[in-house]
């Protein structure tokens, strides 16, 4: 009887054995490409538009919400204020996220200078240029480019590597400023 048990349960798990082999085979050279069709970093690279759209009309929102007499606020000392994650943002539209796509850099001052910035009106004249800055240089790079991997934070990664780890960050900052409002009773205007 032992035998025949065992014979049934080869039977029933070879087949799932060989699909999960199949898949693996499948999937393995998938992920191993190092190369997007011109096709496809287009594609990425509107997609990621799109999404600074989104995250930007957010930030701008926020901005906006926020009273002056907020923007030094931190939740407690050692992490960054209002104005701090903001700026932060605006200082990711003029550099960071032209960079990963290869674009140029247009901070106007020095990273330390910028984050020093507190004042909501010119906070929201950085978020505004900032992103706006971000979006010319994207639309100004050509997709052939994006299709192998360059180095982007000191290793070799692809643009679709290079926009998970950027839409992430700036996807972070927001939540941390949602948070940040709800903490001082401010509803983000687009749950209203």
């Amino acid at each position: 009887m032992p035998v025949v048990h065992s014979r049934v349960t080869a039977a029933r798990t070879l087949p799932l054995a060989l699909a999960a082999a199949c898949l693996i085979a499948v999937a393995v050279p998938a992920r191993a490409q190092d190369v997007l069709t011109k096709e496809a970093a287009a594609a990425a690279k509107a997609s990621f538009l799109a999404d600074i759209d989104t995250v930007s009309s957010k930030f701008i929102q926020l901005a906006q919400a926020f009273p002056q007499d907020k923007y030094t606020w931190r939740p407690m000392e050692g992490v960054r204020s209002v104005a701090e994650v903001l700026m932060l943002a605006a200082q990711e539209g003029y550099g960071f996220i032209p960079t990963t796509f290869g674009g140029k850099p247009g901070m106007p001052g020095s990273r330390e200078e910028l984050a020093k910035v507190t004042d909501k009106n010119q906070i929201i004249d950085h978020l505004n240029k900032g992103f706006a800055y971000a979006k010319q240089q994207l639309q100004t790079v050509d997709p052939a480019t994006l299709t192998g991997k360059r180095k982007m934070m000191g290793r070799d990664m692809s643009i679709i590597d290079g926009m998970l780890f950027l839409g992430g960050d700036l996807h972070e900052h927001l939540g941390q400023l949602i948070a940040y409002a709800r903490m001082n009773k401010i509803v983000p205007p687009w749950s209203k």
